[in-house]
């Protein structure tokens, strides 16, 4: 992964859903070469240290990126109360694909080839979206994610997609395995030695990075984004 150290606009967004706001940081380095959206999920939320390492990398390598809360503060609330939201992998897309279409509408964004970075439940709401978006979106990557849980979606994923997963993640690393099964795109499953679920093993995350930045740079490269869905 080429190392750019562009300088980067880093801003505050609201995206406007209804009566809801989803607020984000997006960070422009100058020159960006592609926009990657990150899907949170188990609980996440934009302040996740391991999202935003891995974001930081790839703003280095020229690529922009967006950390958004996919849940308003008033359902984080009842998510950590019930721990059902993370699960509702439809609203999470949903909103998911909201954002996508606000990329297309942004000035700073909307030429910009988009990839989806989605860990745990929100990898799933990741390959949700890019099935619905199959036009728009040009790469996925999962980090210990759930694909499983996008169920009859993979089939219908177009954009290609690498799922990252612990060596010693045992269970989802068979999980990831029959998902790879039922992609039909360009895909690939690389698990990373040693690593567990949260990838906190030092260089794991570094090694994520990589790997993400990598497929990412090659995918969505100089690309413009479509602006029909």
């Amino acid at each position: 992964m080429a190392n750019v150290r562009s300088k980067i606009d880093e801003r505050l967004v609201r995206v406007a859903l209804g009566r809801l706001t989803l607020e984000g940081n997006l960070n422009l380095p100058e020159d960006a070469r592609g926009v990657v959206l990150f899907a949170h999920g188990s609980g996440s939320s934009r302040y996740s240290p391991r999202n935003r390492y891995v974001a930081e990398m790839l703003n280095e390598a020229g690529l922009a990126t967006l950390l958004i809360d996919l849940l308003t503060s008033e359902e984080e609330i009842i998510d950590m109360q019930t721990a059902s939201l993370r699960f509702n992998i439809n609203l999470l897309a949903q909103r998911v694909v909201a954002v996508t279409d606000w990329f297309l509408q942004y000035p700073y964004t909307q030429n910009l080839r988009l990839g989806y970075f989605g860990a745990s439940t929100g990898a799933a709401a990741a390959l949700v979206a890019a099935a619905e978006r199959p036009k728009v979106v040009g790469a996925v990557v999962s980090r210990g994610g759930r694909p499983d849980l996008a169920g009859p979606a993979l089939a219908r994923v177009q954009a290609p997609t690498l799922l990252i997963v612990g060596g010693n993640d045992f269970g989802v690393i068979e999980i990831n395995q029959a998902a790879l099964a039922q992609l039909r795109c360009e895909k690939q499953l690389v698990i990373v030695t040693g690593a567990t679920h949260l990838f906190e093993e030092p260089g794991a995350l570094d090694e994520v990075a990589r790997l993400a930045g990598e497929w990412f740079e090659h995918h969505l490269a100089t690309a413009h984004a479509p602006a029909e869905h």
